[in-house]
């Protein structure tokens, strides 16, 4: 029998959207149950997510520092929270878990400040605990083959490297006469609630994260600018990168781009090849080598199955593997690490394949980056500690 373990959940309540998609991915692999929550601060939308999850009673915790006291008492305490509230609350959530001993799954930003980030990244490695943040399009199959072409030097030397992230359901968040689905996002425009940026925090970061994890490194310098229409906090933005060695980028993102609902491409060249990825359309990689016709690198071609990361698709080629799939893809190496942890077992580097709470920090820093680089109209180095 598949070995089990379990796992609590702090929001994401069944009215919600993101608690759901986690819910539904870690049902994939069938190794996970979830037993206990602390849903909502709405207690109607607590007890009824509760009721359809089917958690005991006793594990239904109307707050989240009760709830971490008690699991971490517990004869069968929880393996690992998932944090989804708002992103005012990660910090506190997940330093009180980490420090009752249980192991974080937390939705990004990571917090509002790098000082809290850092804070929480040496938390966790003092208690030797998994600390990992939701940057959930590294799961895609095709973002691991594009990761090991560069990786094996297939694109020459880098020229450089861009990713676009639009969205158009913000335009009309503020107002009034918008949908009460939209409106549940409204918080995202308060920086009480959603810290010093909204565009760059929710969707930039993402874009920096995709960059990063392909390429193995953080840009040195930034130069930001962005708009925020009337709001406080920004709603689009565009950002130079400079990587370490002169490699130059580029990440551009909005959220009240018309006609565009989850647009993101990748795109990274070099002197010898260039790949292109769209999650839209997650299937295909779009290969180019010098002097070649393009190619796409979708699943099942016998030219991608010389490459690791054709393992981790689920389905056979032709079926589309979506967002749920990519969430699965990093739960899956989640899940195998916190399995391994508990039985004393040495971790591989498939193991440690999944997004980190130090990625989650580079989030935090980019982010302060950006700002700091609006406000002074120029390039900023940004500032990394010794995590």
């Amino acid at each position: 029998m598949e070995r089990m373990i379990t796992y609590g959940r702090v929001g994401g309540d069944v009215k919600a959207f993101i608690g759901e998609v986690h819910r539904k991915a870690l049902s994939f692999d069938q190794r996970v149950r979830l037993v206990a929550g602390a849903f909502s601060i709405v207690p109607e939308y607590h007890q009824l997510t509760a009721n359809v999850y089917h958690v005991d009673k006793e594990r239904r915790y109307d707050d989240y520092k009760e709830r971490a006291e008690k699991e971490s008492k517990r004869k069968d305490p929880i393996d690992f929270v998932i944090i989804c509230t708002p992103n005012s609350r990660h910090y506190e959530v997940a330093k009180t878990f980490l420090e009752h001993g249980i192991s974080v799954v937390c939705e990004k930003p990571l917090c509002f400040t790098s000082e809290e980030g850092e804070e929480l990244v040496h938390l966790a490695k003092e208690k030797n605990l998994l600390f990992a943040v939701n940057y959930g399009y590294t799961g895609y199959p095709r973002v691991k083959v594009a990761k090991e072409r560069i990786e094996k030097k297939e694109l020459g030397e880098l020229l450089g490297a861009n990713v676009s992230y639009l969205q158009d359901w913000l335009l009309k968040a503020a107002d009034p006469e918008t949908s009460e689905e939209e409106k549940k996002a409204i918080w995202r425009l308060d920086p009480k609630k959603s810290g010093a940026s909204c565009c760059i925090g929710d969707i930039g970061t993402h874009g920096e994260n995709l960059l990063h994890y392909l390429l193995g490194k953080s840009p040195a310098k930034v130069f930001a600018d962005y708009d925020c229409f009337g709001q406080k906090l920004d709603l689009q933005a565009n950002i130079l990168l400079e990587y370490p060695g002169g490699l130059k980028g580029r990440v551009t993102c909005s959220q009240v781009f018309l006609g565009h609902k989850n647009d993101i491409v990748v795109s990274i060249y070099g002197t010898q090849g260039a790949i292109e990825w769209h999650q839209e359309d997650p299937d295909h990689l779009y290969y180019t080598k010098k002097g070649r016709p393009t190619r796409d690198l979708c699943r099942g071609t016998d030219y991608v199955r010389q490459y690791k990361a054709a393992s981790v698709s689920r389905l056979p080629s032709g079926h589309p593997e979506g967002l749920y799939e990519a969430f699965a893809d990093n739960y899956r190496t989640i899940v195998t690490n916190l399995l391994k942890r508990k039985e004393k077992e040495v971790l591989t580097e498939e193991d440690e394949d999944y997004p980190h709470g130090e990625d989650g920090l580079e989030g935090i820093r980019f982010m302060e980056a950006c700002i700091k680089s609006k406000e002074e109209k120029g390039w900023v180095e940004r500032c990394d500690s010794n995590i």
